[in-house]
């Protein structure tokens, strides 16, 4: 079998609209290289994995400052 996603399916981009920071309630940026949701608020990005976000801010990656 030749391509495809190694990572699994993608994200729906739909998601963004009901999908908020846990810490902040503010609105999310989707890094789609990264494969990320990205609060700017929190500094935090939250992977999103097989397609699904995890929204846990024990998983998230502090940003850079």
């Amino acid at each position: 079998m030749t391509g495809g996603n190694p990572a699994g399916p993608a994200f729906d981009r739909r998601m963004l609209e009901a999908l908020v920071c846990p810490r902040t309630q503010t609105t999310l940026e989707y890094d789609a290289e990264a494969q990320e949701l990205v609060s700017r608020a929190a500094g935090l990005a939250f992977p999103i994995r097989g397609g699904i976000p995890v929204m846990l801010e024990d998983e998230a990656r502090k940003l850079a400052d």
